[in-house]
């Protein structure tokens, strides 16, 4: 696809690295981490459409937003690499790691939102996505990002992010809400027979203390039927932990290189 904006952090080259961002972010809350990664990897990101500094979504008959994002990220890996995700990026990365095993040296996610591995639970998620959608389409696209940040955004929610940001809120969340058949129905299946249990690379499965329930559930449901995982649980944290505990992430994707 035309017109994605790359992001490259160098470093080893033998060692490439490819990072998938958030839903309603963009490739830039990376940088920290590159950067306490210290050249370990040869790191690159891209901004999803209609994020950060890529030109906006243009739907494509018979491909959803899932499935695009995941055509991009598979086009930029030519030879094994890390691939590390986050949130909706974290579902891309495995996504492609089910797809392709061989591709993958050190696999990390966090905070992986693919609901489809919770055992229950899914009509109060279509029920959230149906109501999302009925605000989007009577013209109130703020109202149903409030409902979607103050649950998956940084401190402080929705009232957080600055006005100016705003206008691109209600351009996006139309995106998020066109992820449910994907993320809550396993559209995709990525959650198919022997489809994880095919990754041999070492697997970081992460989340924040403080985040939603779910994602215990989502990371206890994935980690049985890895191979070869490892968690980790960034104390304090939420779900928008690479910006908010750089840190702790760049630590917990450095150990997860160590595994491979």
């Amino acid at each position: 696809m035309n017109g994605i904006n790359f992001r490259h952090w160098p470093g080893d080259t033998d060692r490439p690295a490819l990072a998938l961002h958030c839903m309603m972010g963009s490739a830039s809350y990376w940088g920290p981490i590159a950067d306490r990664l210290g050249g370990r990897v040869d790191l690159r990101g891209f901004d999803m459409p209609g994020h950060g500094r890529s030109e906006p979504w243009m739907p494509e008959q018979g491909v959803d937003f899932h499935t695009a994002v995941t055509r991009i990220a598979a086009a930029a890996i030519d030879r094994p690499l890390d691939l590390i995700g986050h949130s909706l990026g974290a579902t891309v990365a495995l996504r492609i790691a089910v797809a392709a095993p061989d591709a993958v040296r050190t696999l990390t996610l966090i905070e992986p939102v693919l609901f489809a591995a919770l055992p229950d639970g899914l009509a109060a998620r279509d029920a959230a996505a149906s109501e999302m959608r009925r605000l989007i389409d009577e013209g109130r696209p703020l109202d149903a990002a409030r409902r979607f940040l103050d649950t998956w955004g940084g401190p402080g929610g929705f009232d957080a992010m600055p006005e100016a940001l705003h206008p691109a809120l209600a351009r996006q969340i139309a995106l998020v809400a066109d992820t449910n058949a994907t993320l809550s129905h396993d559209t995709a299946r990525i959650l198919r027979e022997d489809g994880l249990e095919s990754i041999d690379a070492p697997v970081m499965l992460v989340r924040g203390a403080e985040s939603a329930p779910e994602m215990a559930g989502i990371l206890d449901a994935l980690a049985g039927r890895l191979a070869d995982v490892g968690r980790a649980v960034v104390p304090g944290a939420g779900h928008m932990l690479p910006l908010t505990h750089p840190d702790a992430v760049a630590g917990v994707i450095a150990a997860n290189l160590d595994r491979a």
